[in-house]
Order: C-alpha cells, then sequence, then structure tokens
C-alpha cells in the first residue's frame, strides 16, 4: 500500500469526513465533504488536523482546539467550521486511521526503500536504515545502530554504536487493565553537528517529529522520548531521561542521572545537575538541583539545614 502520509501527520491529499468515517465504520455529524488533511494527537495539533478524545475530561480542550475534526465517544455540541465522528472506542479507532494511512511493512533489507543517503556518509557493520530516511553529508554511523523509517539525519553527525532512532513512542492506553499501544506515525529529525553517543534512544513522535537541535552533545545510555523538541548547543550526560513532549531551549546542559517529566519546558541556558528529577518547567540561566529540582542556592541551603537536624534534635532532648 502506498504511504500517504506526505509529512507523516499531513495526508498526501484531503480527505472528506465521509471517506474518513467508513473506513472506521463509524457515524458523523457534520457537512458530508468537510476536509480532513492530517491525523494529529493533540499535543502537536494543527488546523486541518482529526484529533481523538474519549475523556470528558479533556473534551473542552479538544474542541477548542485547532482541530477541526473530533474523533470521539459521546455526541456533544461543536463550533459550525468543526464536526465530529462518533465511536465507541475512539482510541482503537484512531490507531484504526494510523494503519490505514501508514501499514506496517516489515524490513527485508539493511536499507529501506526509498531513502536518500549522501555518498560520504559512513556506515559501520551491521547497521539498520529504514524506508525513506534521509542522511546527510560525512555522517558516521556506528556498529548496530537501528534508524526507523522517515528519520532525517543532517550533516556531520555522528551516532554512537547501538543506538536507536526513530522507535516507537511509549504512549499506551489504560482499559481493563490492560496497556494498549498507541501507533506511532511520526519521526525524528536530527539536525548538523550533533553527536549521539552509544546505546542511547531516541523515540519516534506520536504523529509528529521529535527534534535535536543543531550542535547538540548527548552522551551513552541517554532516553529522550517522543514529540520532544532539543534546541541547540545542549549538552546531556550518560543516563540522561527525558519523558515525551517536553521542550528543551538552546544551551540546556543536563548532567548525568538528570530525569525529567512530560509536558516540561525548560528554558534558555539552564543548567540541572547529576541526579536531579525534573517535574515542572525552569526558567532560563538559572542552575537547577535536587529532587523535585530547586534553585540550586535554596536547595544547598535546604541540605546544609538538614545536616543541622540531629544536633537540633539533640539539643532538644537534652533540654
Amino acid at each position: 500500500m502506498i504511504n500517504e502520509l506526505d509529512t507523516l501527520m499531513k495526508l498526501q491529499k484531503p480527505h472528506t469526513i465521509t471517506e474518513i468515517s467508513k473506513i472506521i465504520n463509524c457515524d458523523f455529524i457534520g457537512k458530508p465533504n468537510h476536509e480532513i488533511t492530517g491525523i494529529n494527537e493533540i499535543h502537536s495539533v494543527e488546523k486541518g488536523d482529526l484529533i481523538f478524545v474519549d475523556h470528558p475530561k479533556y473534551y473542552e480542550k479538544a474542541i477548542q482546539s485547532k482541530a477541526n475534526t473530533i474523533l470521539i465517544n459521546k455526541e456533544i455540541d461543536f463550533p459550525e467550521d468543526k464536526a465530529i465522528i462518533i465511536s465507541e472506542n475512539p482510541f482503537e479507532d484512531y490507531n484504526k486511521l494510523t494503519h490505514h494511512f501508514k501499514p506496517y511493512i516489515p524490513h527485508l533489507k539493511s536499507i529501506g526503500k526509498d531513502c536518500i543517503i549522501d555518498a560520504s556518509a559512513h556506515f559501520y557493520p551491521n547497521v539498520f536504515i529504514g524506508n525513506r530516511v534521509k542522511i546527510g553529508k560525512n555522517v558516521i554511523i556506528h556498529a548496530g545502530v537501528c534508524i526507523y523509517d522517515d528519520c532525517e539525519i543532517g550533516d556531520n553527525v555522528t551516532i554512537g554504536p547501538n543506538s536507536i532512532i526513530g522507535h516507537y513512542a511509549f504512549y499506551y492506553n489504560k482499559k481493563d487493565n490492560k496497556y494498549n499501544r498507541m501507533l506511532s506515525c511520526g519521526s525524528v529529525r536530527i539536525d548538523q553537528n550533533v553527536e549521539i553517543g552509544a546505546l542511547s534512544t531516541i523515540d519516534a513522535g506520536v504523529s509528529a517529529t521529535t527534534i535535536i537541535g543543531e550542535g547538540t552533545k548527548i552522551d551513552n545510555q541517554v532516553h529522550i522520548g517522543h514529540d520532544t523538541i532539543v534546541g541547540k548547543n545542549c549538552l546531556m550526560a550518560a543516563n540522561v531521561g527525558i519523558a515525551g513532549c517536553v521542550v528543551i531551549k538552546d544551551n540546556v546542559t543536563l548532567w548525568g542521572q538528570v530525569g525529567c517529566a512530560s509536558n516540561v519546558t525548560i528554558g534558555k541556558n539552564v543548567i540541572v545537575g547529576a541526579q536531579s528529577g525534573i517535574s515542572k518547567s525552569l526558567e532560563e540561566g538559572k542552575t537547577y538541583f535536587g529532587s523535585p529540582c530547586e534553585d540550586v542556592r535554596k536547595k544547598f541551603k535546604e541540605i546544609a539545614a538538614i545536616k543541622k537536624l540531629p544536633e537540633l534534635i539533640d539539643r532538644l532532648k537534652n533540654g
């Protein structure tokens, strides 16, 4: 089947709501010729997109989003310029649409179809390249690296041994105490002059693109989740773990074993000390430490105060 996703989240040509509804065998409310130009997850939604929602908590957010088509499990009011598709299970039907427009195709060769690879790129043995991958000039890809479908690698990028670029997103829907994976139709873009160490993983976007900005350096055993956007000239030491949908601005330094929750923004020129936990957005230009991390000076004062607790307790005991 021909891949109908042009820029992954965008359909190669517009489809009417009538056509989309037939694919998943659902009824719709709206004009029969209402057009859909993409399928997208709500974090990355754009005008013309179809999104899904299956919980009342998010109905209003979905209706007020840029999407013009809502795949939903209940009939609700919506603006005139939008339409809804009624589904008993929006998550499953969204997955059906993803599979329809970007079906799983087994790979039988070490380099897939329709790739654009510059002649100056150098591959070590046992490298795997998926379909429609673009690789720029002077790229060095070490042994055991896997680069999956639709990923783009810029000029002068180095990827260390056994690293994985573009694996599916860690995104699950829990129902009846079972986890069902949301199919990924996104990709990864690594800009020029990026270096990635050994055994690191960068997940594909759910329906958009995970981006690593120009000049960023990533150490060994670092994980970057789906739809995360990393700015220019960032530095990440070993064992850093970044969840999905994080925005990391330019010139950020994350030292070893820093962990970051999803939907967080880290401002420009931030430094986060080793083994810190980031649970909320961080203001630019500051240094942070601790779990949950705070301004380093405040955190060090807290640590100093805690060290004095045994002495204070002894004083209280002794009158």
